[in-house]
C-alpha cells in the first residue's frame, strides 16, 4: 500500500481529530488512552521519547506535562502543524514516513509510544528493527493497534491467519472517507513486536 493513501486519508481527518477527537470520540476518551497511560513509566522526567504517528498531538502534549523530551513525527502534514498548535515549541514534530529509515541516532530514545498507528505499516519487521535500533539498551516500545478479531468483518474472504489491506470507510463532518490499514493475525504481530514492547490489542 502506497503511503500515500495513509496521508491522504489523514491529511483530510487532521481537522475532525484537532477539534472533535479528544471530546467526542469515546473509544479514544475512555478506552485506548487511559489503558496506554496506565503502562506508561510512572517517572517519566528528562527520558526522550518519541511519539510515533502524533495525530493531532494528544499524547505529545501528554507526554511533555509528565516531564518528557518528546520528539513527536506523523506522516500527515494536517498533523504536524495540528500538533504544533498545540504545543509550540515545547517537542520537536516532524512530517515522516514509519515505512522509512527513522532520521535518528541509534540508542536514542528511552522510550518509544504509538498510538494506533502500526496497523498502517506493512513490513512490521522493518519498523520493528528501526524502533529497535534507536531505543536505547533496555528502552520500552508501546503500541496499541487493532484487534484482528475486531477487523475480520471487513475481511473478503474472512481468512484469519493472512495478512490483507482492508479498506474501511469514516463518516466525518458529513464525508466519507476511505482509510486503508493492514489485518494481520495475533501470531504474527507477537512475532514481529518480540518481547521487549507493551503492546494494547483494540
Amino acid at each position: 500500500m502506497s503511503s500515500y493513501r495513509v496521508r491522504e486519508a489523514y491529511d483530510k481527518l487532521a481537522s475532525d481529530y484537532e477539534h472533535n477527537v479528544d471530546t467526542k470520540n469515546a473509544f479514544n476518551i475512555f478506552y485506548e488512552r487511559p489503558a496506554m497511560l496506565n503502562i506508561l513509566p510512572s517517572n517519566m522526567k528528562n527520558l526522550k521519547v518519541l511519539d510515533a504517528g502524533c495525530e493531532a498531538g494528544w499524547y505529545t502534549d501528554k507526554l511533555l506535562k509528565l516531564g518528557a523530551e518528546v520528539t513527536a513525527t506523523d506522516i500527515s502534514s494536517e498533523m504536524v502543524a495540528a500538533t504544533k498548535r498545540r504545543v509550540g515549541n515545547k517537542a520537536s514534530v516532524l512530517n515522516l514516513d514509519l515505512e522509512k529509515e527513522l532520521p535518528f541516532q541509534n540508542d536514542y530514545f528511552d522510550l518509544i509510544i504509538s498510538s494506533l498507528v502500526v496497523h498502517y505499516i506493512q513490513d512490521w519487521n522493518r519498523l520493528f528493527s528501526e524502533f529497535q535500533r534507536v531505543l536505547k539498551p533496555g528502552g520500552i516500545l508501546q503500541f496499541s493497534t487493532h484487534h484482528p478479531f475486531m477487523d475480520i468483518k471487513f475481511s473478503k474472504d474472512k481468512e484469519y491467519f493472512c495478512t490483507e489491506l482492508i479498506i474501511d470507510q469514516w463518516e466525518r463532518q458529513g464525508k466519507l472517507i476511505d482509510v486503508p490499514f493492514y489485518r494481520r493475525p495475533l501470531n504474527e504481530m507477537g512475532m514481529a513486536a518480540g518481547a521487549k514492547s507493551n503492546h494494547l490489542l483494540l
